[in-house]
């Protein structure tokens, strides 16, 4: 058995090919149907309300079951996914959401369609933290935040398409249709994933060193298609700890005051604010269809917002997009609930749309998985999203009661106080992990010493 498989180092110091479009291609379309069919909801509930299935306070009871779901679903895949591995967890996962949505198309009343939803939920929250944990570990540190950028953007595009194809599905089919759509993409994904290979670096974290080897030298071959490879970066001489005890010791235990805070503060704007657009149109007088086109409107600064992120992650680094992205959401969430005009409207709300979709990106896809070691990254990741989804669960209730006091004002009230919070947490305790191996992060101030001397 090798003493020290140094699969960190080996697959940092891999040229992007071949084997890194495959990962990207077959975790980012499963990442896709995550993001459908959870923005699925904001195509779903504004019908329901409209035709009489639901009313606005069960609508809060839908969206708050399904983060019930997407909290046991983020708890409960950490610990899975670190003692069975990412492929069991990523691959369960995707199963469970796709059978639940089926079902959910079918369901005969409110009451079995929440019921379908926090399944559905379940489902969601483990594939938003395996599926960004597992791509971070087989990417190389130099373009991390950019392949992970990339990735919330797969995940992000199914807010767009989702209102695109509600608005001409719905009319049609109905919104049953929505969940059967959202269902079969995810059976059809998961098929094509069983091929997805494990991640090295987790097994060697396990002690699986043999297996570990085997596999780095199969990613090797592909990888190098028979071309010399750079000298691998020394393998870490800090022991790995898999005892979640260290979570709550420094220094992870800042990461995890940090990744929390963000994560419910993203949450809340995710699903306090987007996700309930339709909603809030429709009660301030639109048809369906014009919500579903004003919605669709801004919903196109979710690619355009994580595209940003994405291509400016690595070269700005992760604490300034964070705070400057931060800084524009309160300027344009302070503007947006005075405008009236029914051209400005969609129009500012499309620019406050790409902040929050440049953190959607920074938070969910790079900055938190980067923040913790391997041997424990699932449940930490898990953890924090887990607070980021309970915090939210009360949020759709919030929601109606500020809207209902004082409309949008009040809503984006709630927002920017939450943004301003964030600023501060990453300005005073967050760490920057740009171009920074994941096996240097373990220690604070661990110096990238082998990237400095290649950049």
């Amino acid at each position: 058995m090798p003493t020290s498989v140094n699969a960190g180092g080996r697959l940092d110091r891999l040229p992007i090919g071949p084997f890194h479009y495959r990962i990207m291609t077959l975790i980012g379309i499963g990442m896709f149907f995550d993001g459908f069919d959870i923005y699925l909801a904001g195509t779903v509930l504004g019908v329901t309300l409209k035709t009489g299935f639901f009313t606005l306070g069960e609508n809060a009871i839908f969206i708050s079951m399904t983060f019930v779901g997407m909290m046991v679903g983020s708890f409960g895949t950490g610990f899975v996914g670190d003692r069975f591995g990412r492929r069991f967890s990523y691959q369960f996962n995707l199963l469970l959401f796709g059978v639940a949505s089926l079902a959910a198309a079918f369901a005969p009343n409110m009451t079995i369609l929440i019921i379908c939803r926090f399944f559905m939920g379940i489902g969601l929250g483990a594939e938003n933290v395996v599926g960004y944990s597992t791509m971070t570990e087989f990417v190389p540190a130099k373009s991390r935040g950019k392949w992970l950028g990339l990735m919330a953007v797969c995940v992000v595009t199914g807010l767009p398409v989702a209102l695109l194809v509600a608005s001409f599905v719905v009319p049609q089919f109905g919104w049953r249709a929505m969940f059967v759509l959202g269902g079969i993409g995810a059976l059809v994904v998961w098929y094509l994933r069983k091929n997805l290979p494990e991640s090295p670096r987790w097994l060697e974290a396990v002690g699986r060193k043999e297996e570990a080897e085997a596999l780095m030298q199969t990613i090797e071959r592909e990888a190098s298609q028979g071309q010399p490879l750079p000298t691998p970066a020394l393998a870490p001489a800090v022991a790995p700890s898999s005892n979640i005890s260290t979570l709550f010791t420094q220094p992870l235990l800042s990461r995890m005051i940090v990744g929390s805070i963000c994560l419910i503060t993203i949450n809340t704007l995710l699903y306090g604010f987007v996700t309930w657009l339709p909603v809030f149109f429709i009660k301030q007088g639109l048809s369906v269809a014009t919500s579903f086109s004003y919605a669709l409107l801004m919903a196109l600064g979710a690619p355009v917002g994580s595209a940003i992120g994405a291509l400016t992650a690595d070269r700005w680094g992760r604490k300034p997009t964070i705070i400057g992205s931060s800084l524009i959401a309160v300027v344009l969430g302070i503007i947006y609930p005075m405008i009236s005009d029914p051209i400005m409207l969609p129009a500012v709300g499309f620019l406050l749309t790409i902040p929050i979709y440049v953190l959607v990106a920074l938070l969910f896809g790079i900055y938190i998985p980067e923040l913790f070691p391997t041997e424990v990254r699932l449940r930490a990741s898990g953890i924090v999203n887990t607070l980021g989804r309970g915090a939210t669960i009360v949020t759709p209730f919030l929601v109606v009661m500020l809207f209902e006091a004082r409309g949008v004002a009040g809503v984006m009230s709630l927002m920017i106080g939450l943004l301003i919070v964030q600023i501060i947490a990453v300005a005073g305790f967050g760490i920057e992990t740009r171009h920074r191996r994941l096996e240097e992060l373990k220690s604070e101030d661990a110096a990238p010493v082998a990237l400095k001397q290649t950049s």
